[in-house]
């Protein structure tokens, strides 16, 4: 299957971590986020938050329910990487930090969280 995605990939094993490169919204639908999944060759994946449609930050929109159910589906690990001090929603700000709680799906400020977060070693923090 040819994704068009690039990825620089971390790690060996079952600590292998795809981190998705490229500019611009790479993730608009919930048909991306699959291709993503499929193409990662790993089953933790790094994003940077302006590769995510800015309706995933939205929570009315019900694009991050979608694609994160996806991710839960497939158990995948992933980490969105940004910076979120823009972000006012009380809502997507408490989304956050439940999510980074949990570990599964984490929001932090570097690829270093990212990948450590990916690794169990805490999700670092939502900047902002």
């Amino acid at each position: 299957m040819e994704s068009g995605f690039d990825f620089r990939h971390h790690g060996e094993g079952e600590a292998r971590a795809a981190e998705l490169l490229g500019e611009g919204v790479l993730i608009a639908e919930t048909g991306d986020a699959l291709d993503l999944i499929a193409s990662a060759g790993a089953r933790r994946i790094v994003l940077r938050s302006h590769q995510l449609h800015p309706d995933f930050f939205r929570l009315a929109s019900g694009l991050a329910g979608e694609i994160l159910q996806k991710v839960s589906n497939y158990r995948i690990r992933l980490a969105v990487v940004g910076d979120f001090s823009g972000y006012r929603s009380p809502a997507l700000r408490a989304f956050m930090t439940e999510s980074n709680a949990t570990g599964q799906v984490s929001f932090v400020d570097s690829l270093e969280a990212a990948l450590g977060a990916l690794e169990g070693r805490g999700a670092g923090k939502a900047r902002g």
